[in-house]
């Protein structure tokens, strides 16, 4: 979905998963000051838009995902995973009920796997699963903001800001009344900032949620029926996830960050030791300079001194070991 406010002055499109909306606005570091102070709205329509609704919506979730949802109460925000038999992350919900809908916005791109599989689960269940992202879209509101939310929007409201579906025909004219639009690098680099994970980037085909810190956000531990919990509840009770998450600081006299799946190694051995990870997601950020996200192996020392490619890495804990 392209974005009607690519057309806003100085709009530098966005590539790769996140075509259709804007990178930056032509300042990176002053939209992140903004972002940081509360002020302007981020265009994220280019996310995947699903609902789901009738009487049964709830309680036939809460057999589908990760996390307790059977009596989430209206406009309570909470997030979610579906995960593969074999426990792997295969999807991520960000979710918030209205009283007669469940919306959830999504990855671009994933929502049609996501609504095949809800379709293949229906069975007898009272419920309808609608891919709504053609007619909504997402704007991001950052913590502390007093912009204004139009009459009769789903707001989804987290610790972190809010969360607006908005009919796409509203768009321009909500940007008009609620600027600055701020970029979705100034987003980036504020999500690496509070260590939050994100599909696609955060992971790959054999992620397991304790690997990320999705235990106790995404993934509710006493609840069960769902895909995957076998392996949620075996890693939880007896052992420890194969890799960690960790937060890098970069060396910031690099020109270039390394880009996602650049291998981490012992900066004492470079490129001819042991590969002990790879980035995940690299970011310049207003006052720490550049970071980064990655995924390492449990047993990678804490004080361990790491390089990505010619770039010096010095990590901090997210995941304990």
């Amino acid at each position: 979905m392209k974005s009607p406010l690519l057309s806003l002055p100085g709009a530098v499109p966005a590539e790769g998963v996140d075509e259709g909306v804007a990178a930056h606005y032509g300042d990176l570091f002053r939209e992140q000051r903004a972002l940081a102070d509360g002020t302007g709205f981020v265009d994220l329509s280019h996310r995947g838009v699903v609902t789901v609704s009738g009487p049964d919506r709830l309680s036939w979730l809460h057999l589908l995902l990760t996390q307790h949802v059977t009596e989430l109460p209206v406009g309570q925000a909470t997030e979610a995973l579906i995960l593969s038999a074999h426990g792997h992350i295969e999807h991520a919900l960000y979710l918030v009920d209205d009283g007669e809908t469940a919306w959830a916005h999504v990855e671009p791109g994933t929502q049609d796997a996501l609504v095949a599989y809800l379709e293949s689960m229906k069975f007898f269940n009272r419920v309808e699963v609608a891919d709504r992202t053609e007619e909504f879209g997402v704007v991001y509101l950052p913590a502390g903001s007093i912009a204004a939310v139009p009459d009769g929007a789903v707001v989804r409201e987290t610790a972190h800001g809010r969360d607006l579906f908005l009919p796409r025909a509203s768009l321009e004219s909500y940007a008009a009344e609620s600027g600055p639009a701020i970029g979705l690098l100034a987003y980036e680099a504020l999500r690496v900032e509070a260590h939050r994970p994100r599909l696609g980037f955060e992971t790959d085909h054999r992620t397991i949620p304790h690997e990320l810190g999705w235990i106790g956000t995404a993934v509710h531990l006493q609840k069960g029926c769902y895909r995957g919990q076998e392996t949620v509840a075996r890693v939880q009770n007896l052992g420890k996830p194969p890799r960690r998450l960790v937060f890098l600081h970069l060396d910031g006299s690099e020109v270039h960050l390394p880009v996602q799946g650049t291998p981490l190694y012992l900066a004492s051995e470079g490129e001819e030791g042991r590969k002990l990870g790879f980035i995940t997601t690299a970011v310049r950020h207003h006052e720490l300079g550049p970071i980064a996200l990655a995924l390492i192996k449990r047993n990678v020392p804490l004080d361990a001194e790491l390089v990505a490619g010619t770039t010096a890495a010095a990590q901090e804990v997210v995941v304990e070991p």
